[in-house]
């Protein structure tokens, strides 16, 4: 793995790409992608832009259910990153979330390119239903999943450990399934993020 600079480096090129509402127009099927799921508000786009230092690269919004299309970015060397839809409560109509959720499974089934997912959960609410199917539909393809439990600024630090041990404990069973505390306002857990990353992009 390249040393932190260089993998923070690569990130920062990273710039918008595509915005699709379904596989079938997405970016070509070649090189490596990373790609973010979560329920709706958990942080996503937050998250997006604090690993790649960019403030404005992915939209973000109080709103839940303001990611609505796959949204591709690119970066160097055929590497990309993908924000999907968030899943779970959205202040859209039903049928718009039902589309929604075939366009992630298309997507998560049929994507050769894609190497992990980084699933993101609000700290205070992990592991909800939605959390918990999206990991047993990754174990099904043998999708590896880095878990970043967010906000994590919003707890104090021993109950925000607590709610780590407590994930690590649920999930210590699947394989390819790891976790972390991360906050985007601070910045905590950011190299750990960037290096799991970087090691399923092949950096």
């Amino acid at each position: 793995m390249e040393n932190r600079k260089e993998i923070e480096r690569r990130l920062r090129a990273a710039r918008f790409a595509k915005s699709v509402p379904r596989p079938a127009l997405a970016p070509p099927d070649t090189g490596a992608e990373v790609a973010f799921a979560g329920r709706s508000n958990a942080g996503k786009s937050s998250a997006l832009n604090a690993l790649t230092g960019q403030k404005g690269l992915a939209r973000t919004s109080k709103t839940p259910g303001r990611t609505q299309h796959l949204v591709f970015f690119e970066l160097d060397g055929g590497a990309r990153l993908v924000d999907l839809p968030g899943y779970g409560f959205a202040r859209v109509p039903e049928h718009v979330r039902r589309d929604w959720g075939r366009a992630m499974e298309d997507y998560l089934q049929g994507r050769d390119s894609l190497r992990g997912l980084i699933l993101l959960m609000d700290v205070r609410h992990p592991l909800t239903d939605f959390d918990t199917r999206m990991l047993e539909y990754c174990a099904h393809r043998g999708l590896p999943v880095h878990i970043l439990l967010t906000k994590a600024d919003k707890l104090k630090r021993g109950a925000a450990q607590n709610a780590l041990l407590g994930v690590r404990r649920e999930v210590a069973d699947q394989p390819g399934v790891s976790a972390q505390l991360f906050s985007a306002t601070r910045l905590t857990g950011l190299d750990e993020a960037r290096g799991v990353i970087a090691r399923w992009l092949g950096w």
